[in-house]
């Protein structure tokens, strides 16, 4: 059976929704990314949940985003008519600064026909252990914790809604969920110029994307996406805005993604700075100088939203996603060593000191931090690490690990030109020496490839990034033996690519990481191999959801979606082969 996920997501930098294709609120951590949901019925029905719902027989039910838009627009057909729930998150400039209050709005629209309606809102907080109980005041349902405060207007009746009436839907509702406050002016009034403001403020940012001519609906939907995971208090990119969504059924790989991975950061700023944006490169960069390293001056492979070191794992007796358990908060992968992620810190900031598109005011100046970040690549150089698959049993002197510390040492490299730093440079230049002999270390002759680890014949997915990150040349006899044994041993039928098919702490792989094939399919775009590289991109894009949304790991043989949701990795993925694709496009046209 195919398995896709049910739901679309709005935000605004502030926190994000997930709404399902029946308009109901399933997941919605708030008033922060990483806090309790206040609607996670997602993992638990205990959880709770903000439904608008026919009191009358449901026929069908759609759902789309308003066109270069996070908002999200659900259409139920009944028996006796339609109606469609308009949701959205308000972000907008006003008066030269940007406004993202931690509000959600549900605009219900009635189309055709004489339709009843009730509207369910029933809000939880601490994974469920806390029912919150409305009390109205003021023409406001309030709901208080210990913890947090918000208030519900409408312009029908709160008892109605706190009753769970059915109504006939005979004139546009509108709902708002406010952190702080109360809206004086009229309901409908404040929504709709809220609502005008923030369409005009995501088409606009669309509009200043620089998207080239090739697969321009599916680019454009990620941007979108990866955009609303940036953080906009601290500039902070989590992986998901979800918990334990499993990797695959029955599995136990079920994780919580909602922290900022330095590895995540890296690659989200790397599609985004293809398409010319640099406003979420220069609040990352921000982000990155304020985390406090380890008095030995490591880095942790991630941080919380805030840059908070302590992200403790724990198991909640929750049901989880469709039974499947355990649901995990926090996460044990802030202990490993990942050392890859200083490779990633320079790359991510290197435009900064070099991209001539960037005003000199907002240049990134920070030579200490650089230094510091160059000697953890120096430390750590032999050192065996938990890699980029976070194993938890064991380490290993990872060749992707070695081929970003040569990335990093060639982005310090270039900064160090740049600033005229002669022993920056001497340092850096002795650094990708070693990083490369470490890489040539991995090459195994027999198999024709490098090898995930020194002295292992594992092959790995992450190692197709020696060709697109320019390791090496993409037409030389190494790329194309490296690149026919990933495709001989980790290639479905279908097209889509595991990670690895080795045993690691619980068993082999059963899904592929979807990242993993569009690295392939950018790949396949380097080596020339460009007709391949489309037809397979295309097939992989009929592999999202109704709303364009991509998780973690399909399974090859089903399609199914699987994993947290929607993933950044993914949709990063996407957009930087389309990219590449462009490119090698436009080359054969001109060239």
């Amino acid at each position: 059976m195919n398995h896709k996920y049910n739901t679309g997501i709005i935000g605004n930098g502030s926190f994000i929704a997930h709404i399902d294709s029946l308009a109901d609120i399933v997941w919605m951590c708030w008033p922060f990314f990483d806090s309790s949901p206040i609607f996670g019925k997602l993992l638990d029905k205990r959880c709770g949940n903000f439904k608008i719902s026919p009191t009358t027989k449901l026929i069908s039910s759609s759902q789309s985003y308003l066109e270069n838009t996070n908002i999200l627009k659900t259409e139920i057909q009944t028996e006796f008519g339609s109606f469609a729930v308009i949701d959205f998150a308000p972000r907008y400039y006003q008066n030269g600064i940007l406004r993202s209050p931690r509000n959600l709005y549900r605009k219900i629209v009635p189309l055709t026909g004489d339709v009843k309606i009730k509207i369910e809102l029933n809000p939880t907080y601490d994974y469920g252990n806390q029912t919150l109980k409305p009390n109205i005041v003021a023409e406001q349902i309030i709901y208080e914790t210990n913890q947090i405060n918000f208030y519900i207007q409408s312009n029908v009746s709160l008892n109605q809604i706190v009753k769970e009436k059915e109504f006939h839907l005979n004139q546009t509702i509108y709902i708002s969920l406010l952190e702080t406050g109360k809206i004086d002016i009229p309901l409908p009034e404040f929504i709709e110029e809220e609502f005008t403001k923030t369409k005009q403020y995501w088409q606009n940012w669309v509009k200043h994307c620089t998207i080239p001519n090739f697969a321009q609906k599916q680019q454009i939907r990620s941007a979108l996406c990866l955009k609303l995971h940036q953080f906009q208090e601290t500039g902070a990119i989590i992986a998901a805005s979800t918990t334990s969504l499993p990797e695959s059924p029955n599995s136990e790989r079920n994780w919580d993604y909602r922290f900022c991975w330095l590895r995540d950061g890296f690659y989200t700023l790397l599609a985004l700075t293809n398409l010319g944006q640099f406003e979420e490169l220069e609040k990352y960069s921000q982000y990155i100088s304020n985390l406090t390293p380890t008095e030995d001056g490591r880095f942790q492979p991630l941080y919380s939203i805030f840059g908070e070191h302590l992200l403790e794992e724990k198991i909640l007796d929750l049901d989880g996603y469709q039974g499947n358990k355990p649901v995990r908060i926090g996460n044990s992968a802030y202990t490993h060593k990942q050392n890859d992620a200083y490779g990633q810190i320079l790359l991510s900031l290197l435009p900064l000191y070099s991209d001539e598109r960037i005003p000199e005011k907002n240049r990134f100046h920070n030579l200490n931090l650089i230094q510091k970040i160059l000697d953890q690549i120096e430390i750590t150089m032999d050192e065996p690490d938990a890699g980029l698959w976070e194993f938890r049993n064991f380490s290993q002197k990872h060749c992707y690990t070695y081929l970003f510390h040569w990335i990093g040492a060639k982005a310090a490299k270039e900064i160090a030109l740049k600033l005229e730093k002669q022993n920056l440079l001497e340092k850096a230049e002795r650094l990708m020496k070693e990083a490369e002999f470490n890489i040539e270390s991995c090459y195994d002759k027999e198999l024709g490839c490098y090898t995930q680890a020194q002295g292992k014949k594992d092959l790995d997915a992450s190692l197709l990034q020696l060709i697109t990150l320019g390791y090496l040349d993409p037409h030389s006899a190494k790329a194309k033996s490296h690149i026919q044994a990933i495709e001989f041993q980790l290639k479905t039928k279908e097209g889509f690519i595991y990670r690895y098919l080795h045993k690691d702490d619980f068993g082999k792989p059963e899904t592929t990481f979807l990242v993993c094939t569009f690295w392939y399919i950018e790949a396949l775009a380097c080596m020339d191999r460009l007709e391949e590289a489309i037809q397979l991109f295309d097939f992989v894009c009929e592999h999202a959801n109704h709303v364009g949304l991509f998780s973690e790991d399909i399974e090859s043989n089903s399609g199914s979606q699987w994993g947290n949701f929607p993933q950044t990795y993914s949709h990063v993925g996407l957009v930087n082969a389309a990219h590449k694709i462009a490119v090698k496009k436009s080359r054969s046209l001109f060239w």
